[in-house]
């Protein structure tokens, strides 16, 4: 499975602002491609915005589809007007691995139900439309087993296509490369196998 995902360092985050009714929304965003990385960046948002009046959340801590770690909190504002509308936006974006806060600081204007849902979905969009991505791949864990005069022509062909190598294990005999084919992609090694002439075996976990 290939999907988008926020390109941002772990620890880091991307701001923007949006002012509704002079009500301030803080939409933060990170990287999260697990539950604790959005707690971190929660921890921040309320670090950073002791006095703001709510830090409502979303996120999907996974692949687009992801139903076990995503999670969304209207943190103190009426049920249904923040969490779930800012999870709808975050769903509807097809992105995966991304964790959400939204900061408000009340501006004295009530924006009712139906305005707070449309402030905190719009607040995400707008964070949404400036968020640098990159593409995520999930893969399969694989090894080859080379001898140590094909090393190097079997890592060139895996750079060739995309596919790292994690680990390589040396022994008297040769070398195990560990690596993380495409979960999406059929295993074929032949072109590989040709060039190193057969000296190629794949080993089963």
């Amino acid at each position: 499975m290939r999907y988008s995902a926020p390109d941002l360092p772990p620890g880091e985050w991307q701001e923007s602002e949006l002012e509704v009714e002079k009500s301030r929304f803080i939409t933060w965003l990170c990287h999260a491609p697990d539950v604790a990385a959005y707690e971190a960046l929660l921890a921040e948002a309320r670090r950073h915005h002791p006095n703001a009046s709510h830090h409502c959340t979303a996120f999907i801590a996974g692949p687009p589809g992801e139903q076990a770690a995503i999670g969304f909190s209207d943190d103190g504002e009426p049920g249904g007007t923040a969490g779930r509308p800012m999870y709808r936006v975050l769903e509807g974006s097809g992105l995966g691995q991304v964790g959400c806060v939204v900061t408000r600081y009340f501006g004295g204007t009530k924006l009712g139900t139906g305005g707070l849902a449309r402030a905190y979905a719009q607040a995400v969009a707008q964070g949404l439309d400036l968020l640098p991505r990159c593409q995520v791949v999930e893969r399969t864990p694989l090894q080859l087993k080379v001898d140590f005069a094909g090393e190097a022509e079997a890592r060139a062909w895996l750079g060739e296509h995309g596919i790292p190598v994690e680990a390589a294990d040396y022994a008297a005999e040769g070398v195990t490369l560990r690596v993380g084919w495409p979960s999406d992609t059929p295993v074929d090694l032949d072109e590989l196998e040709s060039r190193l002439r057969g000296r190629l075996a794949l080993l089963h976990e």
